[in-house]
This record gives structure tokens, C-alpha cells and sequence, in this order.
């Protein structure tokens, strides 16, 4: 079968190469890829790659071999999955943990667009807790995550300020229930009571800076790549008793949360922003946009499996 593998040049990241298909554990079903999303996350991982690095965590398909143990879905059903890795490839080995079932009115297109972001999304939204009358900041709001954080919040009653690099990167996040975009952190007009900051860098300081005393700042990303720094006197001069935690959507399994993005899809209170669609022989051009932030929410690869 085939499979995109890293190159090391951040020029052209990744080839096809030919690989052997993968051998399902007993609770793993092989799926044959239809399509997939990377994130921006991986694009970083692929400037050093480790030898062993099989990149692909966001896949939607067909199950061509159900579970050895009786778990998961039979033989024939449609599923978006979260593998480990991998996913990059004609078939991919996922725990059973973690796929759901794809009704029909749901393309593989759609689904694709939904694990990690939407995990997140959903993940983040419950450690904030009720969001109903609260004003909330949202950096790098413009990516895969920030479109999900965006439409939720709002449709759980947040006020919510999205930052954007561009005034044409927020126009979708207005449709989808922002009160106000804005282009830079200072020029966010708090105090809020909850700010979710994706950035790092610089940013972090101005966005903590704007909480009300006793707010909540969750740090999910460090999107600038650059680390930051903070002055304790000019914490001490700010919001009193502000809270910082930490965050990572990581740990399975994450086949419920899966199942609860697509009811919400079908459900039309979740729209994948889906910036283009593509042949996965595109793959590399499509990780440099990534990379350097061309790509409004999620973008999409096929692999001409798609019925």
C-alpha cells in the first residue's frame, strides 16, 4: 500500500513511499482511508522528524476488517477515527476505542475535519465549565480548534471576543456566534472572565492581563512558538487570585466524543470549516500552507477512496 512518510525538508515534507499494510491488534478494525486532516501540529514534528515518526491522526473511511475481539464496528461501516498515528495511508489500524459510527448525511470529508480540533473543542469547553453570561477571549482563534471553540461557546450562552490575524479570517467566526473579532490581543475590550489563549509568546501576558480577579486562563497552545514570559509584578498589579491551568486534550479513549461531533453535525449545531479539499498528492503543499497559517480551519486530503 501506499503511504506518505517525512522527508525532513520543510520545503516538500513529506513523499509516497511503499509500505506494507498494517496488522490490526486484537481490539484495533483496519480502515481503508477515504480521508484525512492533518493538523498544524504535526507540521512541526515533520522539520525533525524521529525515524520513527508515521504521521496521521485524523481519518475517516471504511472498516475492511472489524476487531478480532467483537469490539467496535462489523465489516462494511463507515467511521471517523483517531488513531495514534499513521493515518496517512491507504489503511490504518484504529483502537476501536476510538472511531464512531458515520451516518450517511455525514461525508468522509466532513468527518475528517472533526477529530483532534473537535476533540479539543469539546475537552477545553468542559474544564471551563458553564459558559452561560460569561465573557470569554479566544486567541489564534482562526484554526481548526478556534472555529468548534467559537461555535460552542457561543451556542452555550459565552460573549465571546475571537483574535484573528486578519479581519477576513474572522468573518466566519461572526456567522458562527463571535460578538466581537478583533485583530490583536490589547485590542480585546475585557475584562473577561474566562480567556483561552492558543499563542503564547507575547500574547499571553497582554490576554492574562485582561482577565476579572478570580478569572481562568487555559493555556491549550503555544501557536506562535515562541515561549512565554512572565513579570510577577505585573501579575501583582493585575487581575487578583487569576488562575492559570494548563490544558492538553490528550487521552483516550476518544470514541464518545467522537460519537457526540457527529450527532452535533447531523444535528446542525457544528459546522467543519473546511477550507479546501484536495488528492492527497497534494499533501506537502497543503503541510507548508499549514504550517505557515494560509489555511482557514481545517483542510482536507483524499485519497480517491471517497464513495
Amino acid at each position: 500500500m501506499r503511504r506518505l512518510v517525512p522527508t525532513g525538508d520543510p520545503r516538500s515534507p513529506v513523499v509516497f513511499a511503499q509500505d506494507t499494510q498494517p496488522v490490526a491488534a486484537p481490539d484495533e478494525a483496519l480502515i481503508k482511508v477515504e480521508a484525512f486532516a492533518p493538523n498544524r501540529g504535526e507540521t512541526f514534528l515533520l522539520e525533525e522528524p524521529r525515524l520513527d515518526l508515521v504521521p496521521g491522526k485524523d481519518v475517516a473511511g471504511l472498516v475492511v476488517q472489524a476487531a478480532a475481539d467483537g469490539s467496535g464496528p462489523p465489516m462494511g461501516t463507515r467511521v471517523v477515527g483517531h488513531p495514534a498515528m499513521g493515518g496517512w495511508a491507504e489503511y490504518v489500524a484504529v483502537p476501536t476505542h476510538s472511531l464512531a459510527v458515520l451516518p450517511d448525511d455525514i461525508s468522509a470529508v466532513q468527518a475528517a475535519a472533526l477529530p483532534l480540533a473537535g476533540i479539543t473543542a469539546l475537552r477545553l469547553l468542559r474544564a471551563a465549565g458553564a459558559l452561560a453570561g460569561r465573557r470569554v477571549l479566544l486567541t489564534g482563534a482562526s484554526g481548526g480548534v478556534g472555529h468548534y471553540l467559537t461555535e460552542l461557546a457561543a451556542a452555550a450562552g459565552a460573549e465571546l471576543t475571537a483574535v484573528t490575524a486578519t479581519p477576513a479570517r474572522g468573518e466566519r467566526l461572526l456567522e458562527l456566534g463571535a460578538a466581537t473579532v478583533v485583530q490583536a490581543v490589547t485590542d480585546a475590550h475585557g475584562p473577561f472572565d474566562l480567556v483561552l489563549e492558543s499563542t503564547g509568546g507575547a500574547d499571553f501576558p497582554v490576554a492574562l492581563s485582561k482577565l476579572l480577579p478570580g478569572g481562568t486562563l487555559l493555556w491549550f497552545g503555544q501557536a506562535s512558538r515562541t515561549p512565554v514570559t512572565l513579570n510577577f509584578f505585573d501579575i501583582l498589579a493585575g487581575p487578583e487570585r487569576a488562575v492559570i491551568r494548563h490544558f492538553h486534550y490528550a487521552g483516550a479513549p476518544y470514541g464518545q466524543d467522537l460519537a457526540t461531533l457527529v450527532r452535533l453535525v447531523v444535528n446542525r449545531r457544528l459546522h467543519p470549516e473546511i477550507d479546501r479539499v484536495l488528492d492527497w498528492s497534494r499533501t506537502a503543499e497543503v503541510l507548508v500552507d499549514l504550517r505557515e497559517r494560509r489555511i482557514r480551519g481545517k483542510a482536507v486530503l483524499t485519497t480517491g477512496a471517497v464513495r
